[in-house]
């Protein structure tokens, strides 16, 4: 297999062109169209190199478990913790052969070690056991994540889709997780359900309920969006063209909330042409202007780090860096 990633062959870039004006009409068909499609452009994509260790529990829970993506290095390197997406209801860390490891091996033979964690699932397990298993996962990485050549102090969390509202509440939630909070770098959020909401425009509003709850009126106060507070930990939003009905809306609201918490604004990325699940599945592909988005992002935000630590008069590996920094 050679090094070069796979460009998005034309019949999947016309698949995508004409899901994407019905995307909201079928989501669940129009999702398994685009995972069908990408799965054996995937298969092609580069993973010499990269080790992988599968089906580590980081709970008691058949669900909390994770896989971890490595190359060999002599030298700490960062750490993507990746939460899949599912609508809160559904899904898996392997949601095909394919997706979701895609992102964990595009980031490993980048030089960061990546980190695909399974949670468990409502409505058997509804609020907040998503933002329970980002926490106990994380916990899980800071401990354990040297030996597979990460720097505990150097984690940045992306999550999509649901995932995304995982690992936002988690970041952002002061009063919920004071004891994790700055326990990572960054967040990346893709294509995140970051509002809770049971409104007719969502086609998947009874699985919000399913997670969040019947009771509407608390959705304000458990919404990622509205816990975005100073000081904000650096983040990254990005979205498709082509998405479940508000989630655009929402990342756009979160963008905004995180640069009045900031005084600045993060970096928000539109990818044209994309859908809601082409989002994640072309990561790996030629494609690379989200990968690219994002490791400038991680590369930016850990050398921020290292500039804080210098300035500070901290080695790198002093136990105060375990917690991370939010800048």
């Amino acid at each position: 297999m050679s090094d070069c990633a796979p460009p998005i062959p034309d019949p999947v870039r016309a698949l995508m062109a004409r899901l994407g004006p019905v995307w909201a009409s079928d989501i669940p068909r129009h999702v398994r169209e685009v995972i069908d499609a990408f799965d054996p452009v995937l298969a092609t994509a580069p993973k010499e190199g990269v080790s992988t260790f599968v089906d580590i529990a980081y709970g008691d829970d058949p669900r909390q478990q994770l896989d971890v993506f490595a190359e060999k290095s002599a030298q700490p390197r960062p750490v993507v913790v990746f939460v899949h997406g599912g609508a809160f209801v559904d899904g898996h860390r392997n949601r095909s052969a394919e997706v979701y490891a895609n992102v964990l091996y595009y980031f490993a033979r980048h030089g960061i070690v990546g980190v695909n964690i399974e949670y468990r699932l409502a409505p058997l397990h509804p609020y907040p056991s998503g933002i329970e298993d980002v926490a106990a996962a994380i916990a899980w990485v800071r401990a354990n994540i040297a030996r597979y050549g990460g720097d505990p102090a150097k984690i940045i969390l992306v999550g999509h889709s649901a995932g995304a509202a995982h690992a936002a509440g988690f970041a952002y939630d002061h009063v919920l997780n004071p004891p994790m909070h700055g326990s990572v770098a960054g967040l990346i959020v893709i294509s995140g359900r970051v509002r809770a909401d049971a409104l007719p425009e969502n086609p998947n509003a009874q699985k919000v309920q399913a997670y969040f709850g019947p009771d509407i009126a608390r959705y304000e106060a458990l919404s990622p969006v509205n816990l975005v507070a100073a000081p904000c930990i650096p983040t990254l939003v990005a979205f498709a063209e082509y998405e479940n009905p508000l989630i655009d809306v929402y990342c756009l609201e979160l963008a905004y909330r995180v640069a009045l918490a900031a005084r600045r604004a993060p970096r928000v990325l539109r990818l044209d042409g994309h859908n809601h699940t082409s989002m994640i599945a072309h990561i790996n592909t030629a494609d690379d202007r989200l990968g690219q988005a994002m490791r400038e992002f991680i590369g930016n935000t850990c050398e921020s780090m290292t500039n804080v630590d210098s300035a500070a008069g901290l080695a790198p590996g002093h136990p105060s860096l375990a917690l991370g920094r939010t800048l």
